[in-house]
């Protein structure tokens, strides 16, 4: 009789053992995937959000020392704000940066966009706008600051729609479809084997065990 207790008692571990083994990895993974998707943003997504205001910090920076160098910061700032001149003023440059950082950080970072409609218009806006300033301004007569601003905020502005159209979008897609195998997998995972054995199924009344003596 305790033999048979015994080898019962092994077959229960045994069985309940094969189903935690089956179940546990899923479930971890689950809880990972639970995790991540509990981020506010993703770290590809942060990163871009990251750069874009690294475009605003850096135009604003070249804005200051053009301004610093071409006669002082306050009095070129009255020629270059109060007075300004659509065909000699970076200022018009500086809004452009800033436009860019409020639309792309609303879009990407506040509403959480997974299109890349909104990028679209900032980076053809950037470009419209800096193409027809070089060709109608004098900015290319007033030393490196009007070399230097207009093809800087032209270059980032593409850099932007790179890292969102080839990076942040195709990494989210591919988490998403990830995750989505996992729940799968989690969801077929108890019919893959057997589950936890109740001691009922290894019981043996009285009346049999007695009778094995006689």
């Amino acid at each position: 009789m305790a033999s048979l207790c015994s080898s019962s008692g092994d077959s229960r571990l045994t069985s309940r053992g094969l189903g935690s083994a089956i179940a546990t990895p899923v479930s971890v993974r689950v809880e990972s995937y639970n995790t991540g998707e509990k981020k506010c943003i993703s770290d590809v997504r942060r990163t871009f959000c990251l750069f874009v205001t690294f475009d605003l910090l850096f135009i604003t920076l070249l804005w200051i020392i053009e301004l610093n160098v071409n006669g002082g910061i306050e009095k070129q700032l009255e020629n270059e704000v109060l007075h300004y001149d659509y065909h000699a003023s970076f200022f018009d440059i500086f809004l452009l940066a800033v436009f860019r950082f409020a639309a792309l950080i609303l879009a990407y970072a506040v509403c959480r966009l997974r299109h890349w409609w909104a990028i679209a218009i900032t980076t053809a806006v950037s470009c419209a706008f800096l193409i027809a300033k070089v060709i109608l301004s004098k900015l290319l007569s007033q030393g490196a600051f009007g070399y230097l601003l207009p093809i800087i905020s032209f270059v980032l502005a593409w850099i932007e729609t790179w890292l969102l159209d080839f990076k942040v979008l195709p990494q989210e897609a591919e988490d998403e479809k990830r995750f989505q195998s996992i729940m799968d997998v989690s969801e077929r995972a108890p019919l893959m084997g057997p589950g936890p054995l109740s001691d009922g199924q290894f019981y043996s009344p009285p009346e049999s065990v007695a009778g094995l003596f006689h």
